[in-house]
């Protein structure tokens, strides 16, 4: 079984910084590309950021330049992180990772962690 843990994010004012971790752990054979999201009520969840396996990077327009994602592969641990926040970043932050485990390495498999709170004051 697989399990990714978030942690981090709260409440800052904006023009601060926050980060967000994402420990993916159980039998996992190997890891591709892992993302964070957010959603606000009443809304889809959004694509913030992307990172490949081989650590290439995506962000959407309105994070690119202040968020940062990158990732340890040797422990299997996501981050973002947050500066210069701005009170539209406030969500629920979630992280996905595509997985494959050792149960079936011919399939993967996409898991999200519990989402953490970001809430940016003006």
């Amino acid at each position: 079984q697989v399990q990714l843990v978030q942690s981090g994010g709260g409440l800052v004012q904006a023009g601060g910084s926050l980060r967000l971790s994402c420990a993916a752990s159980g039998s996992i054979f190997s890891i591709n590309t892992m993302g964070w999201y957010r959603q606000t009520p009443g809304k889809q969840r959004e694509l913030v950021a992307t990172i490949t396996n081989g650590g290439s990077t995506t962000y959407t327009d309105s994070v690119a330049g202040r968020f940062t994602i990158s990732k340890t592969n040797a422990k299997n641990t996501m981050y973002l992180q947050m500066n210069s926040l701005k009170p539209e970043d406030t969500a629920v932050y979630y992280c996905n990772s595509d997985i494959t485990t050792f149960q079936d390495i011919r399939l993967v498999r996409t898991y999200w962690g519990q989402g953490t709170q970001v809430t940016v004051s003006s």
